[in-house]
């Protein structure tokens, strides 16, 4: 008997996730709920499957719960699911504060659930195709800049679109954090939409990460320098590219130089989201630890609140 699982919220992002899961043979989507009438109607039609008329009874129906929801409705959907032993897929941030998401770990640990977060960029075949070669990293330079759009404007751009990067550093770096520096602006709505931090880590490595919602190029890239190697990962474009340094010596100390050499990743293409969905109901059949846990989701968002602080800090 296949898993059943339901969506919760079908907006922008929401309907990506129905598509994905349409697409799934291992688990049977039953429906999707969001508090929309209109939003109702138009998506039961379009992707042709059930709306339920409240998180309630879309619950009672189904295994695993899909929360695709505004961050600020995270927290009480996933912690009513998880009472009801139900698995749980969340979108990133996975909770507006800290203490929500303390809550989660706890809860979902007592009841014997799984649960995963969506921070999509650890499918993206760009950062597959090097995740293999990232050791000890030194330096990182992350950029993710976007066009403004109406969406996710209930959180900050730290939390809307640095915390990708956020959570992808911390899970090559792999170190206690030394010291976070940050600054930024509000543009065009009442949070940061423009954010630039420091992180120093306890082994030494040192991430500058550049955020914005308030631009006219789409942006997302990430470069990795390490003993040896420079790695480059283009998140949008799904691109990567490896530049290989080696001294050469002349046995001389006035003459040496570095040969440098590129390398291209051969990367195989994926629908992310699909690919996240996969992994989850994965760790759910074989009782394996999800990819990104609530733990990790959590750490990604801690260092986003303290950024945010320094950032508010830096403008008041």
């Amino acid at each position: 008997m296949s898993l059943k699982i339901g969506v919760i919220g079908a907006g922008h992002f929401g309907k990506y996730h129905i598509k994905a899961l349409q697409l799934l043979p291992e688990v049977e989507l039953v429906g999707f709920f969001d508090i929309n009438p209109l939003v109702q109607e138009t998506v039961s039609k379009e992707f042709q499957i059930k709306s339920y008329p409240s998180y309630e009874a879309i619950l009672k129906d189904i295994d695993i719960v899909d929360i695709v929801t505004p961050t600020i409705s995270h927290y009480e959907c996933a912690i009513e699911a998880i009472k009801q032993q139900k698995h749980v897929f969340i979108e990133k941030p996975v909770t507006h504060d800290l203490e929500s998401a303390e809550k989660l770990i706890k809860f979902a640990y007592e009841a014997g659930v799984k649960v995963q977060v969506g921070h999509i960029e650890r499918f993206n075949p760009a950062f597959l195709s090097v995740e293999p070669l990232i050791h000890k990293p030194v330096y990182i330079e992350a950029h993710r800049l976007q066009p403004f759009t109406q969406r996710s404007l209930d959180v900050s751009v730290v939390l809307n679109l640095m915390i990708h990067d956020l959570d992808i550093i911390l899970h090559v770096v792999k170190s206690n954090i030394r010291k976070i520096s940050a600054s930024g602006a509000t543009i065009a709505t009442n949070m940061p939409d423009v954010a630039n931090a420091r992180i120093e880590f306890e082994n030494g490595c040192i991430a500058h990460l550049t955020s914005s919602r308030i631009s006219i190029d789409n942006l997302r890239t990430l470069k990795i320098f390490q003993k040896e190697n420079a790695i480059t990962i283009d998140f949008l474009n799904k691109k990567s590219e490896i530049i290989f340094a080696r001294l050469l010596d002349h046995n001389s100390s006035l003459s040496s130089s570095i040969e440098l050499r590129s390398e291209y990743p051969s990367i195989v293409q994926n629908n992310a989201i699909l690919e996240e969905l996969k992994a989850f109901l994965y760790s759910i059949e074989q009782n394996t630890t999800p990819i990104v846990t609530l733990e990790h989701a959590y750490q990604a968002l801690k260092v986003a609140f303290d950024i945010v602080n320094k950032v508010k800090f830096s403008f008041e």
